[in-house]
């Protein structure tokens, strides 16, 4: 996994999706199609982003899920929640804004992706245990078939709660860029591993570009 140490991961995040905004396929009247996640990390990304509203074309932006927990929409580990909170809040309405919902399902959601083009740039992070989106070490979710975009997924270490739904390997290879953000010293052992190249969900991401920007707790040798 190629690795980008930067001073701060959430302004570097902010950057790159501005440049993925202006480099959009189609210039400046298509539409830009961006995956966003959960997580501490994810906040304090999407909270620098909303303090920069004139660096993403917000009337053009499509704001998809790559993974949700199931749970209701208001809840407080919905990433939907958070991504309402810390960004859509606080920037221009954009064009559409669809969260992963209980009612409508893994394959309700596939029927939305199946309908727009490929997503210009999808946000992942990475777990302790080098799980990414929703797909866990030695989950079913990994194997699924090349023709699904969105699966159910469980964690089976049952280290992380809530059944849930997510975007699949396949879905994650249709994007222009795959960015991953990783910060702290927690993440040190999973990001050192997913460079070496081990086997962790997070490695098994291919897109047409994959960046991971990590700030130095995170990319430090683990101890």
């Amino acid at each position: 996994m190629p690795v980008d140490v930067v001073d701060d991961v959430a302004t570097a995040f902010a950057d790159a999706v501005a440049e993925a905004a202006a480099r959009r396929p189609g210039g400046p009247a298509s539409p830009f199609h961006l995956v966003l996640s959960g997580g501490p990390t994810a906040r304090r990304c999407y909270e620098e982003l909303a303090r920069r509203p004139g660096d993403v074309p917000w009337a053009r932006t499509v704001v998809l899920m790559g993974d949700e927990r199931c749970v209701g929409p208001d809840d407080e580990d919905a990433n939907q929640r958070l991504v309402r909170e810390a960004l859509l809040a606080h920037v221009p309405p954009p064009a559409a804004f669809h969260p992963m919902t209980v009612a409508e399902g893994p394959r309700g959601y596939e029927r939305h992706l199946r309908r727009l083009p490929p997503p210009d740039l999808v946000h992942l992070g990475l777990g302790p245990d080098g799980h990414t989106a929703s797909l866990f070490p030695g989950g079913a979710a990994l194997c699924a078939p090349p023709d699904r975009l969105v699966v159910d997924s469980v964690d089976p270490s049952g280290r992380n709660p809530h059944p849930r739904m997510t975007l699949t390997l396949p879905a994650l290879a249709l994007a222009r860029l795959a960015l991953f953000t990783v910060s702290g010293p927690a993440k040190a052992a999973a990001l050192a591993a997913a460079r070496a190249g081990a086997p962790l969900p997070a490695t098994l991401v291919r897109a047409a570009r994959v960046r991971c920007l990590a700030d130095p707790a995170a990319a430090a040798p683990a101890a």
